[in-house]
């Protein structure tokens, strides 16, 4: 994965935008070390393989990005992003590291279920 370069999100968003996709959306906030750590707030979701399908697909920030997708009656919107990739399978992958490389928030988009 590389660091966040918005403007090839940006087109990336821009041509996956009025598609038949499938959404992954994951995110932890010490959700599985909170047993290590009572300090910790166990929070956390997971989502995978929801159909989809965004009329506009935008990317905002500057360190932190956010990426807000408008689908019918409504955004599926995700904070925190550092990295992303595209792959060989047509999958676009964004995803928030903590400063010790820890995933901490992810969105995926995809043609084919995974």
């Amino acid at each position: 994965m590389q660091l966040i370069n918005k403007a090839l999100v940006q087109e990336q968003l821009d041509q996956y935008a009025n598609e038949d996709l499938y959404l992954h959306m994951e995110l932890t906030m010490g959700a599985y070390a909170a047993h290590n750590d009572s300090s910790k707030h166990p929070a956390s979701n997971f989502i995978k393989n929801i159909p989809v399908q965004y009329s506009k697909g935008t990317i905002e920030g500057d360190t932190y990005y956010r990426v807000g997708l408008k689908i019918n009656d409504g955004w599926v919107y995700t904070e925190g992003l550092t990295h992303w990739e595209e792959n060989e399978e047509g999958r676009v992958l964004l995803a928030g590291h903590d400063a010790e490389g820890r995933l901490i928030v992810s969105l995926l988009l995809s043609r084919t279920l995974f």
